[in-house]
């Protein structure tokens, strides 16, 4: 697993979105597979968009969920980002 530098610049991979904000369960649609997105899962996607870092992303979830450790939010953060990229959804 190949976890990003914290100040890679994550994106989805060309062909890979979110569904319609009105369509529920948000879904990450990839080629051949989907993968459902709530809570932190949703904000991190939605912040892939090449713009934010990952020291960025892990802030703004740090803002969000003021009662975990930083460090395991990072943590957290980098695994699922690694995750996301070995299964083709995100590059950084």
């Amino acid at each position: 697993m190949n976890k990003p530098e914290l100040t890679a610049l994550p994106r989805l991979v060309p062909g890979v979105r979110v569904n319609d904000k009105n369509q529920q369960p948000r879904m990450l649609l990839m080629p051949g597979r989907e993968l459902r997105l709530s809570g932190p899962s949703l904000e991190i996607i939605t912040l892939c968009d090449g713009k934010h870092t990952v020291q960025q992303i892990a802030e703004k979830l740090q803002g969000s969920y003021a009662k975990a450790e930083p460090q395991r939010i990072t943590q957290d953060l980098l695994n699922y980002l690694a995750l996301l990229k070995d299964q083709g959804a995100v590059e950084f």
